[in-house]
């Protein structure tokens, strides 16, 4: 009775190691995915690649550990550190190897993800056979795999929650390998009376602790090395949330945001890309009272459409709550959006936009498109027929639409098949263009339910760059950006997404 007491709580310990390894197994994973989706964008591609290696390579690990013979609790605890080390770290690792050896980037990301796997893949069959001597085979492997596979469900609901929103990427990680090597400790302490005297690999362990705190403790500072690097000017703020990561850059009077290291505006020229936007539009439809910005969670296009008293309500949907309380508290860049989305006529919602027109029905006199390009798939159903289709379903009848639509000379195929996708929900599609110097002539589209025709005078005060005599030439596209061949964006099949990673990998120097 009292042999079987004491194997109650090392059962019950060895079991919650098992909680914990599979927790952090799964961490390194989805880290490495979302990291490369950050970076590389089309997060599809990422984290299915990502995910297949990963998987490849545990079952590398699992075949592997049949060759493990002796001494299974310290070849368990001696991989246990391992993986605390490489997978805890693998986050900075490859923000520094992006940061300062770009081209070694996805060389790094899958040899880490391969040999991550490998090791994971060697944990779980290590534990078994620790634990094949409190259990029966039955009890054994369902026991093992529940926990196992409850450890995954608990950390595929943190992670978007709660890790990344709050700890960031490379926090994240190198918590979770600590905890691999807390399991570690734990484990030459269990076994203390089998291990014997191996002073070395109780060296070992705390060496690898101190390490992870350590990174723990500069992880700031190391990544803030690694951006200045990374972006050419001072970093004045950076945050990742749940949906992106936010930076924001400074060098003498100009602030540049980038999301995911896409720029989204330099403030030196941004009243250009915005005036574009808006007036164009919003001139020719001097009956507008109700406008709906979707993305736009700067507050500069707000700005623009509050230039016009007439306007009565401005619904603003964005995703990222962040985004939207960093523009209306920051005094800075709320100063820059002239206080736009603290206006009693603004209303912001932070939600899917697409899912938001999905669930409301009010139709609107303007309605700005204004998302990030569409650089993964998430960002690509938002250029979707389906999406447009809602669009037209929100648009009162003699209300206009306008879309930001990447750039008609660098991503030719991808501005034509915006144009193209617009058109095929019968919607009239005008495009038109502007040279904004920090990104080279970007495209516009705007999409009416009856033709569109140019304001023939400007009656809104305050302008830089956009007027009546300016309009010709926005409508007339030279031989080079002239309309091509390009198929419809659908949600099922995004061509459009690859249209954009083709078209832009050929302008990388």
């Amino acid at each position: 009775m009292a042999e079987v007491a004491r194997r109650k709580p090392l059962q019950f310990a060895l079991l919650f190691s098992v909680f914990v390894i599979a927790s952090c197994g799964l961490i390194y994973e989805l880290v490495a995915g979302a990291l490369s989706s950050y970076l590389l964008g089309d997060s599809v591609t990422q984290f299915s690649t990502v995910i297949g290696v990963y998987l490849f390579a545990m079952g590398v690990g699992s075949y592997l550990s049949r060759f493990v013979e002796r001494g299974v609790v310290v070849r368990f605890v001696q991989i246990e550190l391992l993986v605390g080390i490489i997978g805890g770290s693998s986050a900075l690792v490859l923000f520094w190897v992006f940061a300062y050896l770009a081209v070694s980037f996805k060389w790094m990301l899958y040899g880490e993800v391969l040999l991550i796997g490998i090791l994971v893949g060697l944990e779980i069959p290590l534990v078994m056979r620790i634990l094949k001597q409190h259990y029966s085979f039955k009890d054994l492997v369902s026991q093992v795999l529940s926990v196992d596979y409850l450890g995954a469900l608990v950390v595929s609901l943190a992670f978007p929650i709660v890790l990344v929103p709050h700890l960031g990427l490379i926090r994240t990680s190198l918590m979770f390998g600590l905890f691999n090597v807390l399991v570690a400790i734990w484990t030459i302490w269990l076994f203390r009376d089998q291990i014997g005297g191996r002073v070395g690999l109780r060296w070992q362990a705390g060496a690898a602790a101190v390490l992870l705190v350590t990174g723990l403790v500069f992880a700031d500072r190391a990544t803030t090395l690694a951006e200045e690097n990374l972006y050419a000017d001072q970093i004045i703020y950076n945050e990742t949330t749940a949906y992106q990561h936010i930076v924001l850059t400074r060098w003498k009077n100009d602030l540049r945001l980038f999301l995911n290291n896409n720029l989204q505006f330099s403030s030196r020229d941004e009243y250009r890309y915005h005036e574009a936007l808006i007036h164009p539009a919003l001139q020719a439809v001097p009956h507008a009272r109700t406008v709906l910005v979707l993305g736009g969670g700067d507050g500069l296009a707000v700005r623009e459409i509050l230039k016009y008293p007439q306007i009565s309500q401005v619904m603003l949907v964005d995703l990222d709550p962040r985004m939207t309380q960093l523009f209306t508290h920051n005094p800075q860049l709320a100063a820059l959006n002239h206080h736009a989305l603290s206006s009693p006529k603004v209303t912001v919602i932070n939600d899917d936009a697409l899912r938001w027109l999905n669930a409301n029905e009010q139709s609107y006199d303007f309605i700005v498109v204004d998302f990030p390009d569409p650089t993964s798939f998430a960002l690509g159903k938002l250029y979707s027929q389906t999406f447009y289709q809602l669009i037209n379903q929100h648009l009162s009848q003699h209300g206009l639409a306008v879309i930001q639509s990447t750039s008609p000379l660098y991503a030719r195929k991808s501005f034509w098949s915006i144009v193209h996708t617009i058109q095929s929900v019968g919607l009239t599609a005008t495009p038109y263009h502007a040279l904004i110097p920090s990104f080279g002539e970007w495209g516009y589209v705007i999409a009416s339910h009856v033709p569109y025709a140019p304001p023939a005078h400007f009656d809104v005060a305050g302008l830089r760059f956009v007027n009546a005599a300016l309009m010709p030439v926005l409508f007339q596209f030279p031989l080079d950006m002239a309309e091509v061949p390009a198929e419809v964006n659908r949600l099922n099949t995004q061509a459009l997404v690859n249209y954009y990673e083709a078209e832009w990998k050929n302008q990388a120097p």
